[in-house]
């Protein structure tokens, strides 16, 4: 995967002072980066009957979609507050530069047995579980959640135990 990693742009001191962001702009740019990307996200969910793909807004709708296409199944969008119509859920959640909060739809994942999370990189974990606890207040069940990015120093992954987690990148 050191050919993904290639195409990734660091930029230092983003969106805040002391953080080292990862940009995938320039890797989703390059029809086959993104093609191996959708492919390696997609790849251990095959034949596993995933009935919707969430994506965490904002990258995780571009990834998130596109896994869902390769899929075969529906995709759900989890954004943030007052950005979707209707009845939703909100869950608060911290991340490593702030706070924020997420939506779903009340009736987005009812009766879904197997829902997959995508998003574009596990950090802190803040985001990752204000995401499952969404999908779970809105009825379905998290099957697994998968990341093209994990930055494994900063332990993300201990704030979603029990959860199946895979991620494609790890820094």
């Amino acid at each position: 995967m050191d050919h993904l990693k290639a195409k990734i742009r660091e930029i230092p001191n983003f969106p805040t002072q002391g953080i080292l962001f990862y940009d995938i702009t320039t890797l989703l740019c390059d029809p086959q980066g993104f093609r191996d990307t959708v492919d390696a996200l997609a790849a251990p969910y095959m034949g596993e009957d995933i009935d919707q793909v969430v994506g965490i807004e904002s990258r995780g709708f571009i990834l998130g979609a596109a896994v869902a296409n390769t899929l075969g199944c529906g995709f759900v969008p989890v954004r943030k507050p007052g950005k979707l119509p209707g009845a939703t859920h909100s869950q608060a959640y911290s991340l490593e530069y702030g706070n924020n909060a997420l939506e779903i739809h009340q009736d987005a994942c009812a009766g879904q047995q197997r829902i997959l999370v995508v998003d574009d990189v596990l950090a802190t974990g803040g985001t990752a579980k204000a995401a499952l606890d969404l999908v779970r207040k809105a009825g379905g069940h998290v099957f697994g959640i998968a990341f093209l990015i994990e930055l494994d120093f900063l332990g993300g992954r201990s704030e979603l135990p029990g959860a199946n987690v895979y991620s494609v990148l790890h820094y």
